[in-house]
């Protein structure tokens, strides 16, 4: 089953930026996941406002490949680095509708 992360991130630094990227872009690849956005061009059209500086989409080929990934000891580094800079809202969503 396709799983999604779906993630709100507003840097409140920016260094660890550089030095992030390359290494979680590859991570994500070698777990399966492949970004379907990655932008600041968004805007919130319904609800309470939550703003964010980027809004992020990876689709997963299961929820373990999701989790392996997050729990990847090469990736804690990273993920450290990048929720002590940035303020960080990171959602796994099933891909299925249950309303059907």
């Amino acid at each position: 089953m396709t799983y999604y992360s779906v993630l709100a991130v507003t840097p409140t630094a920016e260094d660890w930026i550089p030095d992030y990227i390359g290494p979680a872009n590859a991570l994500v690849a070698e777990h399966g996941g492949r970004y379907l956005a990655r932008t600041a061009s968004h805007e919130q059209i319904e609800g309470e406002e939550r703003p964010a500086a980027l809004r992020i989409v990876i689709q997963w080929p299961s929820r373990e490949a999701a989790l392996a990934f997050m729990n990847d000891e090469r990736y804690a580094p990273h993920l450290k680095v990048r929720t002590a800079g940035s303020e960080s809202f990171h959602f796994l969503i099933e891909g299925k509708d249950d309303l059907a």
